[in-house]
């Protein structure tokens, strides 16, 4: 067999079947190798009511149905990757050094892998675990050793959705007065924002949208009044409104750190499309349940009662929103009444698997706490006539399975960058309080 047709082995750790039941579809012309060890923690995960559980049992169904099709200790075909799965034993710990703990999953997993390397004739053999530590005690025993992550977008050259031009002022009275500029520049994706920005003086600027159907800029939408009581503070805050009140634009990211106003913003037009305009049947608003720091335990009371907490940021910011003039307890009674005529709804993401959500404005905060695989199956459920939301911090994620290069939120961003219905702004300039904003940059 020539060199390169020697096929690879991969061996998955439970924290990649995790992250995403699908992965072991995603390495081709490979051996992909499930310790027996991965199987029994499975067991245990199946039982978790939430996103680990549900991967969990996709993927014990998924073994299941190639258990029908052979013997997975000798590998059983996987068509559309040209690889095997196996499942194998990993009760062989002598190839361990003696400090290491022989009963640990994560050191029998390590163990198959230095069995299977050590093998005549030798192939490669890679351990795939998103565990830093199992990555650094495998290169130890000579072991290679990958991060999962097929989607990894590196946060420093995440798309911004912002482009820059110098023209003449000339072009700049022209775009004010046509309300159009051509643009020829074929890097420049759909709903890409703009700035222009004068050659000969710096005072004297516009910003505009690219518009796919006539390959030109175009003004932003700019409300007549304010939104919600909510004006935009600063350019960014401009091109978040424009692509959030755009009813073209089916799907909206924003990403920026804490005091931007992402979530401020979304809700604002939200309220603004569904109560003023009737645009949309209903405002939905979620977001991911995931504890910053350590979780202080059960919660008591009913559903409702339990779920107050997680979702009391966006109670908030709500309530902010409906209170101007008015008094924090007048605002709470408004949104409740909202609630009860179905206008506004707010809910945990646990609750969305296998709706269909037609004709809503929805809202996802705190995108970041994502996987992909949970973000595809969210925007899936957007049924006719839906818009979808995205709001988030890279740099602030409290889920220990994604990063701030494998998130959902960032694999969306990159994913949808050229689509025509979808638009991204990065915020960066903080609008809260001169307090937040130090704080979100020196600490």
């Amino acid at each position: 067999m020539s060199k390169a047709n020697i096929r690879k082995r991969f061996v998955i750790d439970t924290n990649v079947i995790l992250f995403d039941p699908q992965a072991i579809f995603k390495f081709q012309n490979a051996d992909v190798i499930i310790p027996i060890s991965v199987i029994e923690e499975m067991d245990r995960f199946k039982k978790d009511l939430g996103e680990n559980g549900r991967n969990a049992r996709q993927f014990s169904r998924f073994v299941d149905v190639m258990r029908s099709k052979g013997a997975l200790s000798k590998g059983v075909l996987l068509e559309k990757s040209h690889s095997y799965f196996f499942v194998n034993l990993d009760n062989d710990t002598d190839v361990l050094p003696d400090h290491l703990e022989t009963g640990k999953v994560d050191n029998r997993i390590l163990a198959l892998a230095i069995k299977l390397q050590k093998e005549k004739p030798p192939r490669p053999t890679v351990l795939i675990t998103k565990d830093t530590n199992l990555r650094i005690k495998a290169d130890v025993l000579g072991i290679i050793a990958e991060d999962y992550e097929p989607q990894k977008v590196d946060i420093e050259d995440l798309f911004s959705g912002l482009t820059e031009y110098e023209v003449s002022a000339d072009a700049i009275d022209s775009f004010y007065s046509q309300k159009t500029m051509p643009i020829s520049d074929s890097s420049i994706v759909p709903n890409q924002y703009i700035i222009f920005k004068d050659v000969t003086n710096p005072n004297h600027s516009a910003i505009a949208r690219y518009n796919l159907a006539t390959k030109s800029a175009v003004p932003l939408i700019r409300p007549t009044d304010n939104v919600w009581g909510i004006y935009p503070r600063n350019v960014e805050q401009s091109f978040a409104l424009d692509c959030l009140l755009n009813d073209e634009i089916k799907l909206v990211s924003l990403v920026g750190k804490a005091g931007t106003g992402k979530t401020l913003l979304a809700l604002a037009a939200g309220l603004s499309k569904t109560l003023d305009e009737g645009k949309y049947h209903r405002l939905l608003v979620s977001r991911p349940i995931f504890p910053m720091g350590r979780d202080i335990g059960y919660l008591p009371g009913d559903v409702e009662e339990k779920l107050n907490p997680w979702m009391q940021p966006v109670f908030d910011n709500i309530e902010y929103l409906l209170g101007s003039g008015t008094s924090q307890k007048r605002a709470a009674g408004r949104a409740q009444e909202l609630i009860s005529q179905g206008m506004l709804n707010i809910e945990p993401l646990t609750y969305i698997r296998g709706r269909s959500i037609p004709n809503q404005y929805l809202i996802v905060d705190e995108a970041q706490n994502l996987t992909p695989h949970e973000i595809k199956t969210i925007i899936t459920r957007a049924g006719q006539g839906t818009k979808v939301v995205l709001t988030g911090d890279c740099y602030q994620i409290d889920n220990p399975y994604v990063d701030s290069a494998n998130n959902g939120l960032t694999y969306v961003v990159e994913r949808f960058k050229g689509e025509a219905i979808a638009a991204h702004v990065t915020l960066s300039k903080g609008e809260r309080s001169e307090l937040a904003e130090l704080a979100a940059n020196l600490l």
